[in-house]
């Protein structure tokens, strides 16, 4: 058991039947009435989020997640195949199950995969991937100065806004918690 004072980003907990990842946290203390913690969790299972609100000092159970290293492998219909580096067992998720995550996913890259007990939770990205630009338009000499951006389709059919310098063929680093523009690789 750990206590909600205790709560960090990224902890994983047990609460109401559910495995669930606090995204982001909020000490409050009123000048009339107990203080409590405002919390933002996302549902390990499902991906939902939600805001839960617990009492200072109230106890809640710590989830024990597994990450395993695994590299995906490729898609067989609705089902992606991942293989453990390791072991070299094979495990299929429904795409239903990594929708988000398959935005950034290319063949044969290595990701954590979070178990709980026997059961698979999903993947776990690292916080950025190197992906090569499919499909933007040619810049403009003299376009720079605006600072603007455009849109490029990148190999995995990412769609993310990028400054007028980028070309087809380029290699960029993508942000995968918001899929954002970082720089070219």
């Amino acid at each position: 058991m750990i206590s909600v004072n205790d709560f960090r980003t990224g902890l994983t907990i047990e609460v109401d039947n559910g495995i669930w990842r606090v995204i982001d946290f909020q000490h409050v203390k009123p000048g009339k009435g107990a203080a409590f913690v405002r919390s933002k969790l996302r549902n390990l299972r499902t991906g939902a989020i939600q805001e839960k609100t617990f009492r200072a000092g109230e106890k809640v159970a710590k989830a024990q997640i597994e990450t395993r290293k695994m590299q995906y492998l490729y898609a067989n219909g609705d089902m992606h195949v991942f293989m453990d580096t390791e072991s070299y067992d094979q495990i299929e998720l429904p795409t239903a199950s990594i929708e988000y995550e398959l935005k950034f996913l290319k063949e044969n890259m290595e990701v954590h995969i979070m178990m709980f007990q026997t059961e698979t939770l999903g993947v776990e990205l690292p916080n950025t991937v190197e992906l090569k630009v499919t499909e933007t338009e040619p810049g403009i000499k003299g376009d720079t100065a605006s600072g603007g951006t455009k849109p490029a389709v990148v190999e995995t059919g990412l769609s993310v806004q990028v400054p007028f310098f980028v070309n087809e063929g380029d290699t960029l680093i993508i942000n995968t918690t918001d899929g954002s523009y970082i720089s070219r690789g």
